[in-house]
């Protein structure tokens, strides 16, 4: 998951971004409420993490601002103003949940997770590949039952490429849901990541992730055999 976070308290984003990482989530940070905006416009994100008193702009506007564009991305407000009225407001601005300050990082990661849930939908927790079982809330990955080491960045990547199978994942989709905004596209990296990805997994026909020359990666998704029409006449 690849969140954008709006917070002016240089102490409490560094504090932040440490936990979130902590739970394979990509962070890319703002101090004021002009360029968060900015940033929020031009680029893709799971989930804006938005304080609401900010340098130039405030968060509720920013959020207004990103609905009357048509912007959906989730956004989840911290706030100190905690009473109804300020959290109605926020709701009504567009947001779709808010936390009060201070709070637990557990209680922050639940209402992430719950806002995902709410966001994909249908979005499966257990994803299983033949032997391979990806368990996306606890960021695992099991092989015939045993657990495989995966990176962060190695299990994002997989997470996004099997999510859809059969659809082809770009290269600039993973940049944008893996690396930060500053990321080098020029770089060989992702290849890297693939390869210790397939080493891994294992390279059976149906998790085999599938180079697509030009364009990016995919799971292989095997066509069920049919028996022709003309057999099953009576001759």
């Amino acid at each position: 998951m690849r969140i954008l976070l709006i917070e002016d308290d240089v102490e409490l984003c560094k504090i932040l971004v440490e936990s979130l990482e902590e739970h394979n989530m990509i962070i890319d940070t703002c101090n004021d409420g002009e360029s968060g905006s900015y940033i929020a416009r031009t680029n893709n994100y799971d989930l804006l993490l938005l304080d609401n008193i900010l340098p130039k702009k405030l968060g509720i506007n920013i959020c207004k601002e990103l609905r009357l564009l048509g912007n959906k991305t989730p956004v989840l407000f911290m706030t100190v103003q905690g009473d109804a009225k300020d959290k109605i407001n926020f709701l009504e601005s567009g947001a779709d949940d808010c936390i009060s300050k201070p709070f637990s990082i557990n209680e922050l990661i639940a209402r992430i997770r719950a806002i995902a849930r709410r966001s994909y939908n249908i979005r499966q927790d257990i994803i299983t590949l033949d032997d391979v079982t990806i368990d996306r809330d606890n960021y695992a990955v099991y092989k015939k039952g045993r657990p495989v080491y995966f990176t962060r960045k190695e299990f994002l990547i997989l997470e996004q490429i099997v999510e859809k199978p059969g659809r082809v994942i770009t290269r600039s989709e993973i940049m944008e849901k893996v690396w930060k905004k500053d990321f080098n596209p020029f770089s060989n990296t992702i290849e890297t990541h693939i390869r210790n990805i397939r080493k891994k997994i294992g390279n059976k026909s149906n998790r085999k992730i599938e180079t697509i020359p030009g364009r990016g990666y995919r799971i292989r998704v095997n066509k069920p055999h049919t028996t022709p029409t003309s057999s099953l006449l009576t001759p």
